[in-house]
């Protein structure tokens, strides 16, 4: 897994999950969603980019 996609898949869940957790607490759901969506995208990002790595070797 290349540096630069682990930072951006870890920025991703970061970012995803704070906008969440103000959504939540502002009563947006549909902001929250898309918070909840971006986590969810960073989640995949690391996981494709792992699995990439494993089959590598």
């Amino acid at each position: 897994m290349s540096t630069g996609q682990k930072v951006k898949a870890k920025a991703e869940q970061v970012a995803g999950k704070a906008v969440r957790k103000v959504a939540h607490a502002v009563h947006k759901d549909t902001l929250a969603a898309k918070g909840a969506a971006l986590e969810a995208r960073g989640r995949m990002r690391g996981a494709k980019e792992g699995a990439k790595g494993a089959f590598k070797h």
